[in-house]
């Protein structure tokens, strides 16, 4: 991986920051945009640290994956209820 993993993650809340005031859930594809560079593999598993450190959360419907900021957006009333 060519990005600093700290920075990209910093980016990657930062975008999501700044857009939560219309969206609070982001496709895959989504991320995959801020760098263009890198391989999606390696965003995933940006991504994936970011989920383990409780940054964010994994949003799944079966068909759709999505990615959102922790305690951000609808479903947050219904976290950690299960």
């Amino acid at each position: 991986m060519a990005l600093d993993p700290a920075a990209a993650k910093a980016e990657i809340i930062k975008f999501c920051e700044e857009k939560s005031a219309s969206k609070t859930k982001f496709y895959f594809n989504d991320f995959t945009k801020l760098f263009p560079d890198e391989k999606s593999r390696d965003v995933k598993k940006l991504l994936t640290q970011l989920v383990q450190e409780e940054k964010m959360v994994f949003w799944s419907s079966g068909s759709t994956t999505m990615y959102g900021l922790a305690g951000v957006g609808k479903q947050a009333a219904s976290e950690g209820e299960a």
